[in-house]
């Protein structure tokens, strides 16, 4: 949480809003922001903290834990026609990259402004070479593109 709030202005930038959301009431965020959040990041969580006691957004999303009666930590990027474009689910122990959040970001927003005429290959950043899909394509892939360009 406080990653992705410290990353919220350059998320802000590439238009893309943040929701997180938790089986926890929004007391329980109230407090985990006021007592907790604040001394990592300065000023708290700057986007909405939903709350989802029963569990129906983390059921519609395949997060929801029934055994326990929580949600697994996802992550899910949305595009503006409401279409998921990417999700990952991490166990508690391990956390996110958020460098790596920004950077897919990125690439689906490059893919979309192409119309979808450029594909981004493994480790894509703004600026790198993209790959042109058409059939000319198939099997050369290796001549416009390799791993260590990265």
């Amino acid at each position: 949480m406080s990653a992705v709030a410290d990353k919220y202005p350059l998320l802000q930038e590439l238009g893309v809003e943040v929701i997180s959301v938790s089986v926890d009431s929004h007391f329980v965020h109230k407090m985990w922001n006021d007592y907790e959040l604040v001394r990592m990041v300065e000023g708290g969580i700057p986007f909405h903290m939903a709350s989802d006691q029963a569990g129906n957004v983390g059921r519609a999303y395949g997060v929801w834990d029934e055994t326990q009666g929580v949600e697994l930590r996802g992550r899910f990027i949305i595009d503006p026609d409401g279409v998921i474009q990417a999700m990952e689910m991490l166990t508690p122990p391990v956390g996110r990259r958020i460098a790596e959040s920004v950077r897919q970001i990125q690439a689906f927003q490059h893919v979309r402004a192409s119309g979808g005429k450029e594909a981004t290959p493994a480790g894509w950043e703004p600026g790198k070479v993209t790959l042109k899909p058409n059939p000319d394509l198939v099997g050369r892939v290796w001549e416009v593109w390799k791993p260590d360009m990265e």
